[in-house]
């Protein structure tokens, strides 16, 4: 192969590398979770339902998820972002326990 041809390549994946870190880095800053919109207080009672049905749309558990999750909601007025973990930005939803010392917030 001819060195030109060679640097042409060369010069091509190293676009596309630098091209798909780029692309990595934009969708991690936009999947950062704003604790002003996810944080204590921030929704109003009658947003429950919604954020407690996304909350729980991948659990094969939906009755009871939704059940601790609406009661949850209704005490912090909080609920994390995605369908699982995320409790640390919602401190009231990620320290009440059950009396066994389980959470008692999906």
């Amino acid at each position: 192969m001819e060195i030109a041809a060679m640097a042409k390549i060369i010069t091509c994946l190293l676009f596309i590398t630098i091209l798909c870190s780029f692309i990595s880095l934009i969708m991690s800053t936009e999947a950062e979770y704003h604790p002003e919109e996810y944080g204590p207080n921030s929704l109003k009672s009658y947003q429950c339902g919604g954020e407690c049905t996304r909350r729980c749309s991948n659990t094969k558990y939906h009755k009871p998820c939704m059940f601790f999750c609406q009661k949850c909601c209704a005490k912090c007025l909080c609920v994390p972002p995605g369908t699982y973990g995320n409790k640390q930005v919602c401190p009231c939803y990620n320290n009440w326990k059950t009396q066994q010392g389980g959470p008692k917030c999906p």
